[in-house]
């Protein structure tokens, strides 16, 4: 009797999710190399780093799917990748970030708020201005707000980021009824 081995036909949530696991590391490895550093990931050129750091793990998702697929990715497909790899990431990321900021270091939130002040001060912003931001900014300082922001966010930012890249990874099969 022979045995056939028959490779599983790769998919976009397969894809998304290879790419997804390998996108929450970097991004937790990056995240934790520039707490410990001091700089505030989502300030400056550093959070476009994130940005490209996302945007490059979409492309190597997509073009894993059509490298192991039959060669072409439509558009929705390359959403479809983008989607699953934020959701995936997403779910690994966030509650190592919330741990982190909640148990780790707790200090963390007061670090970003003290260079929120730092900015308003470079400004010009009066005391009386700064105290009323900060009040406001201080309902959403907290550990479980971040948690919840980072998760809609976090989605949201790699599907956009996902509709961009896939203007450009896009391969439509010239023979549709292939």
């Amino acid at each position: 009797m022979e045995e056939t081995t028959q490779t599983p036909e790769i998919t976009t949530r397969s894809a998304g999710i290879r790419y997804g696991i390998v996108l929450a590391i970097v991004s937790f490895a990056y995240f934790i190399v520039l707490t410990i550093s001091g700089v505030a990931a989502g300030q400056g050129i550093w959070s476009w780093v994130g940005y490209l750091i996302t945007a490059g793990l979409i492309f190597l998702a997509q073009k894993y799917f059509k490298d192991n697929g039959n060669g072409f990715m439509t558009y929705g497909q390359g959403i479809g990748i983008a989607f699953w790899e934020g959701l995936v990431s997403i779910a690994i990321y966030m509650p190592l970030f919330y741990i982190y900021i909640k148990f780790i270091d707790s200090g963390f939130i007061e670090m970003i708020k003290e260079k929120q002040i730092d900015g308003m001060q470079q400004k010009g912003m009066s005391d009386e201005q700064i105290d009323q931001a900060m009040k406001i900014a201080g309902a959403f300082m907290t550990p479980e707000a971040m948690l919840g922001f980072g998760i809609v966010f976090g989605i949201i930012g790699t599907i956009i980021i996902g509709l961009i890249v896939t203007i450009f990874t896009q391969k439509k099969n010239s023979d549709p009824f292939a």
